[in-house]
C-alpha cells in the first residue's frame, strides 16, 4: 500500500485514536474549523488531555437534581443531633370550652340566690311587723288631718271629700278650741260658740258627679239634742239636721257627748258649698270637730 493513496499520509496519522486528541478547529488544526494540509506535522501532540476532560462549546448547566442546597445543612450538623434525636415542639393545648352546662347552672344560681333574698326580705318584714318595730309610713287616716284654715277644694280622684270643721269658713261668732278632750282631729281642735244667732261654718267641696250623698257630721253636745240649719248651694232647707245625744252622754258632759249624724243633700258636678248655721228656732249648743261625704 502506498502512502497518500491507500493508506495514512504519515505513519503517525495512522492513530486510530488520534480523534481524541485532536485540536478544536478540525484534525490536525489549531484554528476553528481548519483542514490539516497533507504534509504538515500535527500540533495536538502537545495538546494531550485525559479522556473525557475535554468540554466541546459551553458546559452544559449541571442539573438540578442531586445538587445540594447551598443553605441546606444535614441533619447531622444541626445542634442536638439527627432529626430523630431531636425533641419535637410539643402542640399548644386547644383553648377550654365553655361547658353550656356550666353557664346554666351559674344562671340558675343566680335566680336561686334573688329568690332567697326576696324571701329572707319579705320575713324580715313580716316579723318586724309582728314584733311591733315601726312601718313603712302610708297615708295619714282620715281622722287625724290637721285643720289647714282653709275650705276643701278638690277631693282626691275617687274619694269622696272630709275635712276638719276647723279649716271651714267660720263666721258670726264661731271660733276653734281645744278646751274640752274627745275631738276626732289630729289636733284635738274643735268649732265652737255655735249658740250665737247667725254663727256659722261654711264648707266648700267638690265632687265629680251630681247627686245625692250623705252629709256626715262629727259633733258634741252636752248630754241633750241639739240641731242646725243646712244651706246647699246658698238654698236652706226646710228640715234641719238632727244633732241628737247619740253617745248618752250625762247633762253638762261636753267631753262625753262626741258622736256624729247624717242627712241628705243634693249636689251638683263640681263645686258646692255646705253651711251650717244657727238660725232662729234652732237648738244650737253644739261643737263641730269634722264634716265628710258619703255615697247614698
Amino acid at each position: 500500500m502506498t502512502a497518500g493513496n491507500n493508506g495514512a499520509d504519515t505513519p503517525e496519522n495512522d492513530d486510530p485514536f488520534a480523534h481524541l486528541y485532536r485540536s478544536e478547529g478540525g484534525e490536525g488544526g489549531t484554528g476553528a474549523g481548519t483542514a490539516r494540509q497533507p504534509g504538515v506535522p500535527r500540533t495536538s501532540y502537545n495538546q494531550v488531555r485525559t479522556v473525557g476532560q475535554r468540554q466541546y462549546g459551553t458546559p452544559p448547566a449541571a442539573p438540578q437534581y442531586g445538587r445540594q442546597n447551598p443553605h441546606y445543612a444535614a441533619p447531622e450538623t444541626l445542634p442536638g443531633g439527627p432529626a430523630g434525636d431531636r425533641a419535637r415542639p410539643v402542640p399548644a393545648a386547644p383553648a377550654p370550652r365553655k361547658s353550656r352546662n356550666g353557664l346554666l347552672i351559674g344562671a340558675v344560681a343566680v335566680v336561686a340566690v334573688v329568690c332567697i333574698g326576696i324571701g329572707a326580705a319579705m320575713l324580715t318584714n313580716s316579723d318586724g311587723d309582728k314584733g311591733g318595730t315601726a312601718q313603712k309610713p302610708g297615708p295619714a287616716p282620715a281622722d287625724s288631718v290637721k285643720p289647714s284654715g282653709k275650705p276643701s277644694t278638690k277631693p282626691t280622684p275617687g274619694a269622696l271629700p272630709k275635712d276638719d270643721a276647723g279649716a271651714l269658713r267660720l263666721d258670726g261668732g264661731a271660733i276653734t278650741a281645744t278646751d274640752i278632750p274627745g275631738a276626732r282631729t289630729a289636733s284635738g281642735s274643735y268649732v265652737t260658740g255655735m249658740t250665737t244667732p247667725g254663727a256659722s261654718a261654711t264648707w266648700t267641696l267638690d265632687v265629680e258627679a251630681a247627686g245625692q250623698y250623705k252629709l256626715w257630721v262629727g259633733y258634741g253636745v252636752p248630754g241633750k239634742d241639739a240641731n242646725l240649719t243646712l244651706n246647699i248651694n246658698g238654698q236652706a232647707l226646710s228640715r234641719p239636721i238632727s244633732l241628737h245625744n247619740f253617745a248618752h252622754a250625762p247633762e253638762g258632759a261636753w267631753d262625753k257627748g262626741w258622736t256624729k249624724s247624717w242627712s241628705y243633700v243634693q249636689l251638683n258636678k263640681g263645686t258646692n258649698t255646705i253651711k251650717l248655721s244657727c238660725e232662729s228656732g234652732n237648738q244650737c249648743e253644739v261643737n263641730l270637730d269634722q264634716v265628710w261625704l258619703a255615697r247614698s
